[in-house]
């Protein structure tokens, strides 16, 4: 992926200095897969996931984050993040302005170990993951050496497929599906709320896979086996995967993010497509759950 002297990103913070800690988890987020230890060991006690991230259920109050500095990151792997996220910017802007519709960008913070937000305290734990209370990504970048070396998902375009996920959820948050599906939530029983989770999931994926699509259309940056390194990616984190890998069973029904079959299924749709209307996870007809 050719991304060096390409736009960065104003929309970065970099709080890692700034520490922040103390606040238990809670609120309302949106995580990428949940991949790391707290996520693998809520499978061997055979735990949702959510539940366990204080993700689903909305457990403690909102959290009141320290204003840092704005900081412009100076290391290689934050100007990546950056540099992604900049695009993501660049082709969501043009795609709303063809509807006659602003983009309102997210922020990112880059946080280290834990750091509060509108969603309850962010933990490097969690993997990155979107607040829809305050609009922002929050990645701790020891994710990436988590998706790399446990995970075997290496990669500079598996990086950016975390990134464009997340920016996901925040297309779903301005077109009111999250809180759809927050109140949704609450009057169905915690089998059928996982799949509506896996449903949310498996549409971040599709619109991940569409800014590919339009990314390379614009820019021509992807080299030759980039969208491998992002399906390999999707393949790693699906939920029958992380559940083979922590404990060897896969119970389905507690699926909260989708088989690694249907996260690669969405992403590729996407990214045939190029269009966000062939992201309707949430139709019964399809494959999504």
């Amino acid at each position: 992926m050719k991304w060096e002297g390409q736009r960065e990103s104003e929309n970065v913070e970099d709080v890692r200095g700034s520490g922040g800690g103390g606040l238990p988890i809670g609120g309302r987020g949106l995580s990428l897969g949940g991949v790391v230890i707290a996520l693998l060991a809520s499978w061997i006690f055979g735990v949702n996931p959510l539940a366990v991230l204080g993700l689903l259920d909305g457990g403690g109050g909102p959290a009141q984050a320290p204003t840092p500095a704005q900081t412009h990151p100076q290391d290689p792997e934050a100007r990546f993040v950056s540099t992604v996220l900049a695009d993501t910017e660049d082709v969501w802007s043009a795609y709303f302005q063809r509807t006659g519709q602003a983009y309102p960008a997210p922020k990112l913070i880059i946080y280290r170990g834990r750091y509060p937000t509108a969603c309850g305290a962010g933990e490097a734990a969690m993997g990155p993951f979107y607040c829809p209370a305050d609009r922002k990504v929050y990645i701790d970048l020891g994710f990436y050496d988590t998706l790399r070396e446990r995970l075997g998902a290496p990669g500079d375009f598996a990086q950016a497929y975390v990134i464009a996920h997340e920016v996901g959820h925040h297309l779903q948050n301005l077109m009111g599906t999250t809180d759809k599906l927050d109140a949704a939530r609450g009057r169905v029983s915690q089998r059928e709320a996982n799949a509506m989770s896996v449903r949310l999931e498996l549409q971040a994926d599709c619109f991940a896979g569409v800014w590919a699509n339009l990314s390379q259309r614009g820019k021509g940056w992807l080299e030759q086996g980039d969208v491998e390194e992002a399906l390999n990616a999707a393949t790693q984190i699906g939920d029958d995967t992380l559940q083979k890998r922590a404990r060897g069973t896969v119970v389905p029904e507690s699926f909260t993010h989708g088989s690694s079959a249907q996260r690669v299924g969405w992403f590729k749709r996407g990214l045939e497509a190029g269009d966000l209307k062939a992201c309707d996870t949430f139709n019964k007809s399809s494959s999504a759950g």
